[in-house]
């Protein structure tokens, strides 16, 4: 039987040849990056290092991060700039779903779609709710909708690594659409006005890098500047930035006439550097909150945070478990082999684990008051913390559940 070719993911034009031993470091690292618990830790870590940075500097931390470089501030450069990688895998993979992964065959689809629409309409409602009846700021109910893809995977592979892999498939699936969902909100309700010329720009730059992949013409050298083209012009149409790198992931193929595939190689290529750099710098700009007295009194009383808390740790976890149930009970659809309620019960949970796109959220949200955009951000970081922790207790116990049943 025919050994199958090994795929060749190192693809960039090189310089100069590296050494051999520091070669096979970087591809150690790299691999090691690519993996859900690795990244996870290290945007836990980055998290930490942000709070602990704020709390013994406040004046410090805020002087990096709004440091002014050119038009915008260092923070401003990560979230509208360096986060569009983060964006470009985000829509790498959910191309990968669209034509070969679990959104390929609706029937196979619709759980966690429906799953996961549901579970950013509850939160969402969740949130709005609080805020009503305690009169509290109605523009901060998106914050709660999104689901972080990395950090919950990691704390899947720890907490839960016997249980089914159906379970990883499910959580995936719908943390992918919880990322489409996400981006189709940041599009929607936070562009104001949008100049047309420079949208078209970006759209040309995008239809540039379609032909090209069209063409199977995969010198990467030649993409680079056509994504950050696509990148400038989307910045400078009004349309938040990181969707760039989003449609320019779709647009990417992922079929070959030999062994590589390029959605394989941009992948492998690009998502160490967003695990590995692009993720935790966003974290440590964005998760520095001081907190003291007045701020951990206001995460309990005020509406802002008390919102975003129901709506993760609460709402995420109830409206996954809902939209589920009532799919299987009212469609011919089914949940994947060995899973049952409350293994759903358990992923939901994983749902409420907010921090990269929730985190955004709330700049985008209070980024006119300082006050409400660090109590939301604290809130979203407990919220976090709170369901990672419930989650892995619940996975623990669906371990030991289906290794009984498997004695």
């Amino acid at each position: 039987m025919p050994t199958s070719p090994t795929r060749n993911t190192h693809w960039w034009p090189r310089l100069r040849a590296p050494r051999r031993h520091s070669h096979a470091n970087a591809l150690h690292l790299a691999d090691a990056l690519r993996t859900s618990t690795v990244g996870g830790l290290i945007m836990l870590a980055a998290s930490a290092v942000a709070i602990v940075w704020a709390c013994l500097s406040q004046s410090s931390y805020h002087g990096f991060t709004q440091f002014q470089l050119g038009s915008h501030t260092i923070a401003g450069w990560v979230s509208d700039g360096l986060l569009t990688v983060f964006f470009f895998v985000a829509g790498l993979e959910l191309k990968r779903e669209f034509t070969e992964g679990s959104l390929r065959r609706p029937v196979d689809a619709v759980v966690p779609i429906v799953a996961a629409a549901a579970g950013m309409i509850v939160p969402a409602g969740c949130y709005l709710l609080v805020n009503v009846l305690g009169h509290g700021e109605l523009r901060g109910w998106t914050i709660p909708m999104a689901t972080d893809i990395a950090f919950a995977l990691a704390v899947l592979a720890i907490a839960g690594k016997s249980m089914p892999p159906s379970l990883r498939a499910f959580l995936l699936t719908l943390a992918v659409v919880d990322d489409l969902g996400s981006i189709l909100v940041i599009a929607v309700v936070f562009t104001d006005t949008i100049s047309w010329g420079w949208l078209a720009g970006s759209l040309a730059a995008m239809a540039l890098w379609w032909l090209g992949q069209r063409r199977h013409i995969d010198n990467g050298w030649l993409y680079l500047p056509l994504g950050a083209l696509a990148w400038w012009c989307m910045l400078n149409s009004g349309i938040h930035p990181t969707l760039a790198g989003v449609a320019v992931g779709l647009l990417t193929r992922n079929t070959a006439e030999g062994m590589d595939e390029p959605l394989d190689r941009w992948k492998a290529t690009v998502e160490p550097w967003s695990a590995g750099l692009v993720v935790p710098l966003f974290a440590l700009v964005s998760a520095g909150v001081h907190v003291d007295a007045s701020l951990l009194r206001a995460i309990w009383t005020q509406p802002v945070a008390l919102g975003i808390l129901a709506g993760l740790v609460v709402g995420k976890p109830l409206g996954i478990l809902a939209g589920t149930m009532l799919t299987v009970r009212h469609s011919p659809a089914e949940l994947g082999r060995g899973l049952g309620g409350r293994d759903v019960v358990a992923a939901g949970q994983l749902g409420g684990v907010g921090l990269t796109i929730s985190l955004l959220m709330c700049e985008l949200c209070f980024a006119d008051n300082a006050q409400l955009l660090d109590e939301a951000k604290a809130a979203v970081l407990l919220a976090s913390v709170i369901s990672a922790v419930l989650a892995s207790v619940l996975l623990r116990r669906r371990v030991r559940a289906h290794r009984a049943a498997d004695a």
